[in-house]
């Protein structure tokens, strides 16, 4: 068993196509299990990722700031203590509001990356 503290888990950028812009940072919670990708995403004001899929299920867990999380069906405001959950598959997008911040952890199956739609 390993205890982390988050507080001291090194932020490293995931600026990248997926993303509106570069302030996006990520925390490695759990880099040697051999199951799970489990992260702390934070977003800058106003930025999200773009239209994506998973191929497996995604779970957030909002730890901060305001966010969105949308479909081709529309757009829902998401805050600190809420849980989305995206079945693998589904087309979607999430990050901060306008004129906020945003932080998120994100669990997926190891080895199932996001894969970005035609913009």
């Amino acid at each position: 068993m390993e205890i982390r503290r988050m507080s001291e888990i090194p932020k490293e950028s995931a600026a990248g196509p997926l993303f509106t812009g570069d302030d996006v940072g990520r925390q490695q919670l759990a880099p040697e299990s051999n199951d799970f990708n489990i992260s702390v995403v934070h977003f800058g004001t106003g930025i999200k990722n773009k239209l994506h899929y998973h191929e497996s299920d995604q779970i957030l867990i909002v730890t901060g700031g305001v966010g969105v999380v949308g479909t081709a069906e529309g757009e829902t405001k998401v805050e600190e203590g809420d849980v989305v959950f995206a079945p693998a598959g589904e087309q979607h997008y999430h990050g901060a509001a306008p004129d906020n911040s945003f932080a998120h952890i994100t669990v997926t199956r190891k080895g199932a990356g996001a894969i970005q739609l035609e913009e």
